[in-house]
């Protein structure tokens, strides 16, 4: 990329964003949980074959690729944008707020698609590339593992990628900062399910009951002690017990007790272990008490892992676009989860953050957030990295 390129970029986008914040909002308006994203994705499609992209439609239900060729380098680069929704009711109170009772964009992919679809409509125009361009509209990344779902439908079969980028919004931090980090950088989750038997009775008689209740008091307790005795202190894990459910009245130990939790690891040998030591103090916790556990254990989303060469390049650009004090080289792990992890086994890349607004700002809001809105402000600098990191990555051999 010349250095002339970087304001023209910005300059450029700029000059067009507002028919991607009115596209952003009418996306956020009519949001669709997973896998039954078919307006966003129609919509999607409709825009990146109006633009000239071979187009494909249905991997993983719902998903869209949109495919760009320029010269003859054999070099492929895959940028990925999410599209669905959560199961919240909206009070961001906003003229585009959700028209769906129970569902809104709490998460920011309404941003994130707009954003792609901006730079898919610059590169369209003015992508002086050599090299094959796919775009990834993946569904269902709240949980449902969209990403799995598109690659076994063939996503890098039928759309193979060199390298493979993606970008999530941040809250709380300063609008358009980019942060990157190599290595792990997100957390693996798993969800884990434990049930109790024991043998009820009445509540003034315990003597002839094997209370699951108090067994399972007694396993949330010893289960804080999973991460503090087990994982080395220089490691980061969470075992979090979400939900405790049994009995409904005073007088009654019930024989059933159920227990919810959520794990999370940075490293896969830290998930390995947290997963034998809970197995281990539940059973046994539980024997102790006379009671039975059954423990069902539902592998997550696994640990994010950005490629150094890949994240490397993607500092060094958004250093060049946007001014070393607008970049983090390498910002500290997070412990959500993403689906794009999936992905990165199979290709090698990059998954970063873009400020969404910083401490006091409407864009400080967390996700997963009834008050939640993406900010549109970020959408020309979104696209205006990934327009750049297409030319970089595919660059003609001639410079």
């Amino acid at each position: 990329m010349s250095e002339f390129s970087a304001p023209y970029l910005r300059h450029s986008l700029s000059e067009r964003v507002g028919e991607f914040i009115a596209l952003r909002r009418e996306i956020h308006a009519h949001p669709e949980l997973a896998f039954q994203e078919h307006r966003t994705a129609a919509l999607v499609a409709r825009k990146l074959t109006d633009w000239g992209y071979e187009v494909a439609t249905g991997l993983g239900g719902t998903g869209v690729v949109g495919t760009l060729r320029r010269g003859r380098g054999s070099r492929r680069l895959g940028i990925r944008a999410d599209m669905d929704a959560l199961p919240i009711a909206e009070a961001t109170g906003h003229a585009w707020s959700s028209q769906t009772p129970g569902v809104m964009h709490a998460c920011g992919h309404d941003g994130h698609t707009a954003t792609l679809l901006a730079a898919a409509r610059h590169l369209a125009e003015h992508g002086d590339f050599d090299g094959t361009l796919h775009l990834i509209f993946q569904p269902a990344e709240e949980g449902a593992a969209g990403a799995v779902r598109m690659m076994d439908d063939g996503l890098f079969e039928r759309f193979p990628c060199d390298t493979l980028f993606a970008l999530h919004n941040m809250p709380g931090s300063p609008t358009g900062h980019f942060t990157f980090r190599a290595g792990a950088t997100m957390a693996s989750s798993d969800n884990v399910t434990i049930t109790l038997q024991g043998i009820g009775g009445h509540g003034a008689m315990p003597h002839t009951t094997a209370d699951p209740l108090v067994a399972a008091s007694s396993i949330v307790m010893a289960l804080q002690t999973v991460v503090s005795r087990n994982v080395d202190p220089l490691q980061t894990a969470v075992v979090t017990v979400g939900a405790l459910q049994a009995g409904q009245a005073n007088n009654v130990i019930p024989d059933q007790a159920t227990l919810k939790l959520s794990v999370r690891a940075l490293d896969p040998e830290v998930r390995s272990l947290l997963k034998q030591r809970i197995h281990e103090l539940v059973t046994q916790q539980a024997a102790s008490y006379r009671v039975r556990a059954a423990i069902d254990w539902q592998d997550g989303y696994a640990v994010l892992i950005n490629d150094s060469a890949c994240t490397m390049l993607a500092v060094e650009l958004a250093t060049r676009l946007f001014g070393a004090e607008r970049v983090t080289p390498n910002g500290a792990p997070i412990t959500a989860s993403e689906d794009f992890a999936f992905m990165l086994q199979r290709v090698p890349g990059c998954y970063f953050f873009v400020g969404n607004g910083a401490a006091g700002t409407p864009g400080a809001c967390m996700v997963h957030n009834p008050g939640y809105d993406f900010n549109d402000d970020i959408i020309a600098d979104g696209a205006a990295f990934w327009s750049a990191l297409v030319h970089e990555v595919l660059a003609p051999a001639n410079g």
